[in-house]
């Protein structure tokens, strides 16, 4: 596996043309400036040591150092080797609401970039710990297989929306379902849904759903997120912005439905916690979490990178020292050699 570990530096490659550019225009405005001094052959025969083409090596010499001291810059760097490491944790899937009444802003920028930022907090407090995501609103679908990869897991992250699930409402019971299903089967790890949603338009059986889960040594834990009283839901259309209205045209007022959220955690042997415009109630769902019995699973990974800067930067000094010793001049005692012609 290859990479650069500092691509940024890659950029400066740009140099590269703009340095080449200018170089041409150079030698043109010194052939014309010759030109206009006196005619070239007599000029020649005045400067027979005059070199025509050796500028032009020891200039290449110097920009192809320049392209291995960038690429140096840049730290390339090959995969030493595939590592089977093995690591106590458990399996963690969280299970995300992108319904429509997840845009209501009683919580602060929203519902839903409220518990991205949840999801993304405590990814990174993990460690050991393999990581899936569903997201879910009248159908569930598996948005991150198990993994720990982590920073895979924040790079989905940031692309959810409503927009990402067809069919609208709040399955809390499919949710469950699929999330039972995500796990490794062969994995005797402790296994934690965690269930990030508003409850509202609650379309199934999700407690008998948790009682299943907790029969199969899952336990749910649940982060509301909302307010009681509720909010309407907004809606943005050609830079205008208006609320959510029902089929008699009145305005659809979203409320944190905790009633059904406590009977799930309760039937799910987990902890409901509710996140509010000051805190996420990551803390105590990540202590909880903590103190799970931790199994040693199987993570392979690539256990280091070799690094290969070195070759760049020995390929530029030798490119340089050719410069060095390369005269613009040619030696009289070797100027019958026509090595640059």
């Amino acid at each position: 596996m290859f990479r650069f570990e500092n691509i940024e530096f890659i950029y400066l490659l740009v140099l590269i043309p703009v340095l080449l550019v200018v170089f041409i225009i150079g030698r043109k405005i010194r052939k014309r400036s010759l030109k206009r001094f006196g005619d070239p052959d007599i000029l020649n025969q005045l400067m027979p040591f005059l070199s025509v083409n050796r500028p032009v090596v020891k200039f290449l010499f110097i920009l192809f150092a320049l392209v291995f001291i960038i690429l140096g810059m840049a730290r390339p760097q090959f995969g030493s080797k595939l590592e089977e490491i093995k690591r106590k944790g458990i399996e963690i899937v969280i299970a995300l609401d992108v319904s429509n009444s997840m845009l209501a802003e009683d919580i602060q920028p929203n519902r839903l970039e409220k518990a991205k930022q949840a999801i993304e907090r405590l990814v990174e407090k993990l460690a050991d710990d393999k990581i899936g995501l569903i997201v879910f609103a009248g159908d569930a679908y598996v948005q991150i297989p198990i993994t720990n990869d982590y920073a895979s897991a924040k790079m989905f992250l940031s692309s959810i929306n409503t927009q990402i699930v067809p069919k609208q409402g709040t399955a809390i019971g499919s949710a469950i379902d699929l999330g039972m299903n995500s796990f490794s089967p062969d994995n005797e790890a402790s296994k934690a849904l965690i269930i990030i949603t508003d409850g509202e338009d609650h379309e199934d059986d999700a407690v008998s759903m948790a009682k299943e889960a907790a029969e199969k040594g899952i336990v749910i834990h649940v982060i509301g997120v909302g307010t009681p009283d509720g909010t309407p839901i907004p809606v943005f259309s050609g830079g205008q912005r208006s609320f959510r209205k029902d089929r008699e045209g009145n305005t659809v007022i979203t409320k944190l439905n905790e009633k059904i959220l406590r009977e799930i955690t309760s039937a799910g042997n987990g902890s409901y916690f509710r996140a509010t415009n000051s805190r996420l109630g990551l803390n105590m769902l990540f202590d909880q979490i903590s103190a799970m019995e931790k199994q040693e699973m199987d993570i392979r990974k690539y256990s280091e990178y070799n690094e290969k800067f070195q070759y760049m930067i020995g390929l530029a000094l030798i490119l340089i020292l050719f410069d060095f010793i390369l005269l613009e001049r040619k030696n009289k005692y070797l100027k019958e050699i026509k090595l640059f012609n």
